[in-house]
């Protein structure tokens, strides 16, 4: 007869397991932010979007971006947004 306090640990090691992966799917750690230069976030963009066009974007204020110096930076989560507002 198997000892019903292992029975038990096991079964409480699964259920633990279990509420792991609840509260990682319902409360994700929190990632810091990325920036991306140019080219990563031609690379990130689903269309593969030429850095022309980007510059474009830019001039315009289509596209939000971060100057720093004569670079262009680009904020990750600002990106996310901006690529869902333009969803149909």
């Amino acid at each position: 007869m198997e000892n019903p306090f292992e029975l038990l640990d096991h079964r409480l090691s699964v259920i633990e397991r279990y509420l792991v992966k609840l509260d990682e799917k319902f409360y994700p750690t929190q990632q810091t932010d990325q920036w991306f230069d140019l080219n990563e976030l031609c690379s990130y963009l689903p269309d593969k979007t030429a850095t022309a066009t980007v510059y474009g974007w830019v001039h315009t204020s289509q596209i939000p971006c971060h100057k720093g110096g004569k670079k262009l930076r680009f904020l990750k989560s600002e990106i996310d947004n901006w690529l869902l507002q333009g969803k149909k």
